[in-house]
């Protein structure tokens, strides 16, 4: 199988395992990669997904093997079409050219990069709430060269990461973006020696997870939601989240009051 889930706690990592294709995705991996995430999101016991791949190498993108063979007929494009409905919500869950790319999960995810995200590998990792990079890591839109266009997310994450004049660069060019670049302008979280991806990655979902959950998700949804709302009703949308505090704001407060936290501590929360 080309797809690996493994659970390690309340941490799910996904792993695309396919190296002699710099793991490139083909259709039947796109779909493993969309059912691993539907599932993530219904576990309850799962709380942080992790994506990364294997032999250094995030994704190179869409496996354009499977295109010039021919393998992309109506049929498929039929199959990814999206109608005025779509709405993003789980319960009319819609699978993208590369997977996931199309849902929006309760809970977050963080992109372990190493090696190449490319093209729609680079959708992925857009895809994901967070990104750890290796230091020799790379990003970049490399499909303009061959006339495949970012069907997958890219040119509606990219600018509300970087902002438009800087995706606009990274969009029109293909250019390759080394790691320090995708720090330095936000593309990237964090920053790690070369082997040392997942590790990081793993340190700071366990991190996630120790936090009160329904707060943290809540939080996480109404900036997520924020972007099609004008102001006024973006802060109706957050306000709903009030509804936490009575289930596990007064509990924290609680504990702040009883010594716990003090001066910025996380150790003991």
């Amino acid at each position: 199988m080309t797809i690996l889930v493994e659970k390690n706690g309340a941490v799910t990592v996904v792993t695309i395992d396919r190296p002699e294709a710099r793991n490139a995705v083909n259709p039947e991996m796109a779909d493993a990669l969309f059912r691993a995430f539907v599932e993530f999101d219904r576990d309850d016991e799962a709380r942080v997904a992790i994506l990364t791949g294997v032999s250094g190498a995030f994704c190179a993108g869409f496996d354009l093997k499977t295109a010039a063979a021919g393998n992309l007929g109506e049929s498929w494009f039929a199959d990814h079409d999206l109608d005025a409905g779509f709405d993003g919500k789980d319960d009319r869950p819609r699978k993208g050219p590369m997977g996931p790319t199309r849902l929006t999960l309760s809970k977050p995810v963080i992109a372990a990069v190493s090696g190449a995200a490319v093209a729609g590998g680079m959708e992925l990792a857009l895809w994901c709430d967070m990104r750890v990079m290796e230091r020799s890591a790379y990003m970049g839109v490399f499909c303009r060269r061959w006339g495949v266009p970012l069907i997958d997310g890219g040119t509606v994450r990219l600018p509300r990461i970087v902002g438009h004049g800087r995706a606009m660069d990274l969009i029109l060019t293909g250019r390759k973006v080394e790691a320090d670049e995708c720090y330095s302008i936000g593309l990237a979280n964090r920053l790690c020696e070369d082997g040392a991806a997942l590790e990081t990655a793993l340190e700071l979902a366990n991190e996630l997870t120790r936090f009160p959950q329904g707060c943290m998700r809540a939080d996480r949804m109404a900036a997520i939601r924020q972007w099609s709302l004008d102001v006024e009703p973006a802060l109706v949308n957050e306000w709903n989240s009030a509804a936490v505090l009575q289930r596990e704001g007064v509990a924290g407060a609680a504990r702040f009051s009883a010594g716990k936290g003090r001066g910025g501590d996380f150790s003991e929360i």
